[in-house]
């Protein structure tokens, strides 16, 4: 596999003493290009008559490569390493969310109001109509980011622990981007009643739950139940926020190369939650020809391996996934790294679409497959057609809070899907250009409208 594009995710700062001489400066930034190293931000930290000490900002592709270009600025002589540091780690130090007051505490009556005395009054008031909650706390606003760390990004089993950094993450784009306070929630137990049973005595507290990095199929059950038995909206990330994005994108390709969704042939390769919520959805938006891939190929008719969510997409076909390539209009991702070869891209239909959302890591690489196909979208920011579940889940949450939704649908997320389509004006669509970009101001807001629009519509909504 060809090299990746360097990026911030393995990003280091070096700071470096070096000789204060015309041309010094010219020598690091070569020996770093000369391993691969993008140049980012550099800063003159102090100079003497002698010497002068900066930091360099450089991008690279993997924890080995950032290293190579570490050892390649220390074997260049008269130049000092003083120290290096991963910015994504700095990042990260001490967490990155917190929780502040909303009111000061500055006085008696402050306190008494604030808490006791005065709280009590408020205390009675709920009791009295639980629906206050939505009014005197802060569950109108809150939302609970709950994972067991059974399968996180496409790192796998990770446990509780090695899963809150990715929950942290969310909280901050839940805040950023849709107004939200959410908190991550790890539990240490992958057992499903367990986290169902858990999650129904915290519900009180949340005005919605987002379930996050829970393996398949255990995460169907955990949603399908949770649903059943609370009154507020649950969603699983991994399913439905990845599915509303991935159409959304779909809907816009499929205008650039002049092809009907009903007719496109669609082949998805990844069985897990992701991959099911895509198929399922893009079926509700009309898509007929959807063949589906595992790790063991076609999802046959043939198989008796398959569990009743794969199942629902067998076919009378069997074969690889490059027999499921073979002729498709439409390629969707969401599997394992380098699974897909140029030969495969070339043997699809004329003007192909691939969504290669595998990440870190996508399904092929966009560099070898440029010339081959019409449209090229990935799930990393590097590129241009992000697939990024961004786009999707602070609107949800944002039109559901707002409009007090018991639950979600599936005509909610066709709605979510349309407007984000429909935020890229018929004039700017292009090849890399088919999905709004994740700070896109309107996006957040679009998709809330569309889901309380539709919650209205469909008599789900309390508000």
């Amino acid at each position: 596999m060809a090299n990746l594009t360097p990026n911030p995710s393995y990003s280091v700062t070096i700071r470096l003493e070096l000789p204060n001489k015309a041309g010094m400066l010219a020598g690091v930034t070569q020996a770093i290009a000369g391993v691969g190293g993008n140049l980012g931000q550099i800063d003159l930290i102090e100079y003497t008559r002698h010497t002068t000490i900066r930091e360099i900002t450089v991008n690279a592709y993997s924890s080995e490569h950032a290293d190579k270009i570490v050892q390649a600025v220390k074997a260049l002589p008269d130049f000092k390493v003083v120290s290096v540091y991963d910015r994504t780690f700095n990042l990260h130090r001490q967490g990155k969310i917190r929780i502040e007051s909303k009111i000061p505490l500055k006085s008696q009556d402050d306190l008494a109001m604030a808490y006791t005395p005065g709280v009590g009054r408020i205390c009675r008031a709920i009791a009295d109509d639980p629906q206050e909650l939505y009014n005197l706390t802060i569950k109108q606003n809150t939302v609970a980011i709950v994972t067991d760390g059974s399968a996180v990004l496409g790192l796998g089993n990770l446990g509780p622990g090695g899963a809150l950094p990715v929950m942290e993450g969310k909280a901050m784009l839940f805040k950023e981007f849709g107004g939200i306070d959410a908190f991550p929630i790890c539990l240490d137990t992958q057992d499903t009643n367990a986290i169902i049973d858990t999650v129904k005595y915290l519900a009180p507290v949340f005005g919605g739950v987002n379930l996050e990095d829970i393996a398949a199929p255990r995460c169907f059950e955990i949603e399908a139940k949770l649903r059943e038995i609370l009154d507020i909206p649950i969603f699983h990330d991994d399913q439905h926020g990845t599915a509303i994005v991935s159409l959304a994108a779909l809907f816009n390709a499929l205008k650039l190369v002049k092809k009907s969704i009903e007719e496109v042939r669609v082949v998805i390769n990844g069985a897990g939650a992701a991959g099911v919520a895509i198929a399922r959805l893009l079926q509700e938006a009309g898509v007929r020809h959807i063949i589906m891939c595992d790790s063991k190929g076609i999802l046959s008719l043939s198989r008796s391996d398959l569990n009743p969510q794969k199942q629902a997409f067998a076919v009378e076909m069997s074969g690889s996934l490059a027999d499921a390539m073979k002729e498709t209009d439409v390629f969707m991702g969401v599997s394992a790294p380098g699974v897909v070869t140029p030969e495969m891209v070339r043997s699809m239909a004329k003007d192909p679409i691939v969504f290669a959302m595998a990440n870190p890591i996508p399904e092929i690489q966009p560099e070898l497959i440029m010339d081959d196909v019409a449209i090229m979208a990935t799930g990393r920011s590097d590129y241009p057609n992000q697939i990024n579940n961004v786009l999707a889940f602070p609107g949800i949450f944002r039109g559901a809070l707002d409009c007090r939704a018991t639950t979600l649908t599936t005509k909610m997320y066709l709605e979510a899907a349309v407007a984000i389509a429909g935020l890229v004006n018929p004039s700017d669509l292009a090849r890399d250009h088919i999905i709004p970009s994740v700070f896109d101001l309107r996006v957040a807001q679009a998709v809330a409208g569309a889901v309380s629009h539709t919650a209205r519509t469909e008599g789900v909504a309390r508000n």
